[in-house]
């Protein structure tokens, strides 16, 4: 993978997840499974977008 799309899916991952887990917060005062649910699915993909910035860190950057 080259080193722009690991960062850019970092972040998309990293944004996306908190919105849903911030999205699962206010679903769980109707619907509480659903409700969790988002909060650990958003909480997963935060995590997976964190550990992508630390596989990125470790890449070498192309030559130029």
């Amino acid at each position: 993978m080259k080193t722009t799309t690991v960062e850019t899916l970092a972040w998309v991952l990293i944004y996306a997840g908190l919105l849903v887990a911030s999205l699962g917060g206010f679903v769980q005062r109707q619907h509480d499974a659903l409700g969790w649910g988002l909060v650990v699915g958003g909480g997963v993909a935060a995590a997976a977008g964190v550990a992508l910035i630390v596989v990125r860190s470790r890449m070498q950057d192309p030559p130029r």
